[in-house]
């Protein structure tokens, strides 16, 4: 019941649980017995770098390009050109994950030298979704791209939305993270590109 109770109070911080998507919700009077600590825990996860997946292979998932092309995770980070591959799940259902996706272009731009952000979005109404969000000229660099119907986020084990995955030019993982952290942050940067 812990567990539960600490994995709700985290999609609820993240802002993006899904709601009707499939994921349980709790009961409030259950979520309000839930202790401080539980929450603060919760909170403390969010956000911060996760390396325990480091060193896993990219799933061979596909991915939908704009227009009527198709790629795969593989095949996107091999084409990188040596750079790392910053890959966020995202949706335009999940207000967090449009709220950073500002922050992810201007790192985009600024590391291009480097690194490559890719925008995998989990929307199941597809490009009609997608398009609405990325009008001509919003971003500089990112270009979306979807995964329908949502085997990366599956493959991945995502539990909520943002999440966002580093993987290095040899198609392993460095970190993770769930939730929003600072993408102009010095230290969220340098672990980016260092």
């Amino acid at each position: 019941m812990k567990r539960a109770l600490l994995l709700a109070a985290a999609m609820g911080l993240m802002g993006c649980d899904g709601g009707d998507k499939g994921l349980p919700a709790e009961p409030q009077a259950e979520a309000a017995d839930a202790s401080a600590t539980q929450t603060g825990e919760a909170a403390a996860a969010l956000n911060e770098i996760d390396r325990s997946f480091a060193g896993s292979e990219a799933p061979d998932v596909r991915l939908e390009l704009p227009g009527e092309g198709e790629t795969s995770l593989r095949a996107a980070i091999a084409d990188a050109g040596g750079k790392r591959v910053l890959v966020n799940l995202w949706a335009t259902w999940c207000p967090p994950c449009l709220a950073e996706m500002p922050a992810l272009d201007a790192l985009a731009g600024d590391a291009a030298d480097a690194l490559i952000v890719l925008p995998v979005s989990q929307d199941m109404e597809g490009w009609q979704a997608v398009d609405g969000f990325f009008e001509a000229g919003k971003f500089s660099v990112l270009t979306p791209v979807l995964d329908q119907p949502g085997s990366l986020g599956e493959a991945l084990k995502a539990r909520g939305l943002p999440m966002t995955v580093l993987y290095g030019p040899d198609g392993k993982e460095i970190w993770r993270v769930s939730g929003t952290p600072d993408w102009a942050s010095a230290a969220v940067r340098g672990d980016v590109l260092s």
